[in-house]
């Protein structure tokens, strides 16, 4: 297993990251944990509060506890490791720390952040630190986290802290299903990653698809003088499976050490092993011929992207070697590359969060926990066969607690509370009722009454693409039924909605 330092740093400045509150930092501002440079030691320097320290100080505790800071990520993501470095702190570091992380949407005020509803999930348990050294320590879960709150025992200062791992982006940055939209496929912020690169002995390579244009030379990805014939490269695997579109190589601050010139390919593979494929020509088809690059210069090619099918990788090679500051992939996500963003972001959900968003398919607990233990779901073939396996054990209770999450056919209040999702999905498979005349309405208002006397329970059927007569037909034909076969129709009906849903779930 690599490294775990060698992916991104998802609470990097450069992404976006920033300590939203620190309990204390009287010696030294918590605006220092995540600055891009290492630590420095300036002998003799001291403010009005004592000693000058370039990190995050808090003075010493004269009371019991302990002190913390509030970090925003970058953009959410797993988390493969973090390094928690008390460069220079050498009487004065903590004696442990530890991490806890929690999934919130939107932008928390430290306020919300430390509300009791917020749920914390501790992902690194307190450990011992060590002063003076970079102490790393690897986090196991396969959660996706937009905060931190870094715990330090009893108080005590941190120079940086760098948290390793994957960007999960919200699905909903493919835009609406449908409507077919441009995104930027290599972007860190949308997902994308430069997974290999051959060489990055001056600049990483992770700096290459960052956001905004590149602040100096440093923040590019730049290779050492190569000395040799073949080109230097790194492969990007990008955010969703698509077809490229157009893209701009920019080579911003890189002046005397631009490379001479750029080539494009791509391929589309489900490989783990990105140094083999990097290194293997013949999977690769051209995307972008080789062409020759200016210095300090933003480059786009749009007519001279070559045809090609669907890609999930591409690889950037540079003649003989140098820096590239920027890159950017547009184009048009597949629906298969749909698909797997929403089902990996669906599977890496904080166990709440995801019951949040399968309560929208179907309004049974039982089945929800059930489904939740069951993923991750590596495709919406197995994501249905799991939610057709989660409801064939619930019991005849929570079929009915599922159907009263929706409105009477004709309707569009439901008995128990829907989200705002659910109410427009129900409306939306309802459309055709509001073209029904109103005699038919009526009729349907009085079918639904009979139904319920009956039965004990809403008429529940599969309304899409079913018409309104069609929708009175099978309520009528359904009343001849006794009470335990129709339940029974109605929980398959329950099923056939349900599963629709996922799939609405995953690509909306």
């Amino acid at each position: 297993m690599s490294d775990f330092t060698d992916l991104v740093d998802l609470a990097s400045q450069k992404f976006g990251a920033t300590v939203l509150y620190a309990n204390d930092d009287f010696f030294a501002s918590k605006d220092n944990l995540l600055k891009p440079e290492r630590a420095i030691f300036i002998d003799g320097k001291y403010t009005d509060r004592g000693k000058w320290m370039d990190g995050w100080e808090s003075r010493r505790r004269r009371t019991p506890g302990y002190d913390f800071c509030l970090i925003r990520l970058g953009a959410p993501g797993v988390l493969r490791g973090v390094v928690v470095d008390t460069a220079f702190f050498k009487g004065n570091f903590p004696q442990a720390c530890s991490i806890d992380a929690c999934a919130v949407a939107g932008q928390p005020t430290p306020e919300d952040l430390m509300s009791p509803d917020v749920q914390w999930v501790e992902v690194l348990p307190k450990v011992n630190l060590l002063g003076d050294t970079a102490n790393k320590f690897a986090i196991a879960s396969e959660l996706r986290f937009s905060h931190l709150r870094l715990n330090i025992y009893p108080d005590g200062g941190v120079a940086r802290l760098r948290v390793h791992g994957e960007v999960i982006a919200d699905r909903r940055f493919l835009g609406p299903i449908g409507l077919p939209q441009e995104i930027d496929l290599a972007a860190i912020e949308n997902g994308g990653a430069v997974v290999a690169c051959n060489d990055m002995f001056f600049g990483s390579r992770h700096n290459l698809i960052l956001p905004g244009r590149s602040v100096n030379m440093g923040d590019g990805w730049e290779t050492k003088r190569s000395r040799k014939e073949a080109p230097d490269w790194c492969v990007v695997r990008l955010a969703a499976r698509g077809h490229i579109t157009r893209i701009e190589v920019d080579t911003n601050h890189f002046k005397g050490n631009f490379p001479e010139s750029v080539a494009l390919e791509v391929c589309n593979t489900t490989s783990d092993n990105i140094e083999a494929l990097a290194t293997d020509d013949n999977v690769w088809t051209p995307l972008v011929s080789r062409t020759k690059l200016q210095p300090h210069t933003r480059h786009f090619y749009e007519e001279d992207v070559l045809a090609h099918a669907e890609a999930t990788h591409v690889r950037v090679r540079i003649f003989p070697d140098g820096g590239i500051s920027r890159l950017r992939l547009w184009g048009l996500p597949t629906a298969d590359g749909r698909a797997l963003v929403g089902l990996r972001f669906l599977s890496t959900l904080p166990p709440d969060a995801l019951a949040h968003e399968l309560r929208t398919c179907c309004g049974s607990c039982a089945w929800v926990s059930a489904l939740v233990a069951k993923r991750p779901f590596g495709s919406i073939d197995a994501l249905v066969a799991a939610s057709d396996a989660a409801w064939s054990i619930v019991s005849e209770k929570d079929w009915l607690e599922a159907f009263q999450s929706h409105p009477r056919i004709g309707e569009s209040h439901a008995k128990r509370e829907q989200s705002g999702v659910a109410k427009s999905w129900s409306s939306a498979e309802q459309a055709r009722v509001s073209d029904a005349h109103a005699a038919t309405r009526a009729e349907l208002t009085s079918v639904n009454d009979s139904y319920e006397q009956k039965f004990g329970f809403i008429y529940i059927v599969c309304a899409t693409g079913k018409s309104v007569d069609e929708m009175l037909v099978l309520a009528k034909s359904r009343m001849n039924h006794d009470r335990e076969t129709e339940l029974r129709v109605a929980a398959e009906e329950q099923r056939k909605i349900t599963n629709l849903r996922l799939e609405k779930l995953v690509r909306r």
